[in-house]
């Protein structure tokens, strides 16, 4: 088999133990939202920093390399909520994206 459909096959190995949406178990959905909570709570847990550097202008001990690395990442990880059609993996790093971005140019700002 060559490489390229190898990824393919496993893809429907896989599919078929899948489980479904929204799970048939309560204590399943109960995580499935708490998940989600946590993806949305993440990325606010990021504004006090956003804030501290805007308030302050000062973004001294931040560095812009790291929140720029983890925007090109949150971006390619959009990408791939969009190609499985993820909602929660799309909204959740949509967020980070904005906050690694916001503290990226705060930090070659006020840096």
């Amino acid at each position: 088999m060559s490489l390229h459909l190898q990824h393919l096959h496993q893809r429907k190995r896989l599919s078929r133990t899948l489980e479904p949406y929204p799970a048939r178990t309560p204590w399943k959905r109960v995580f499935d939202r708490v998940i989600l909570g946590v993806g949305i709570l993440g990325p606010i847990m990021s504004f006090p920093q956003i804030v501290l550097i805007y308030g302050g202008r000062d973004a001294s001990g931040v560095s812009p390399i790291t929140f720029f690395s983890w925007a090109l990442f949150d971006i390619l990880w959009i990408f791939y909520g969009l190609v499985h059609k993820e909602t929660p993996i799309i909204t959740t790093y949509m967020l980070w994206f904005v906050c690694n971005t916001l503290i990226f140019i705060g930090a070659m700002l006020y840096g």
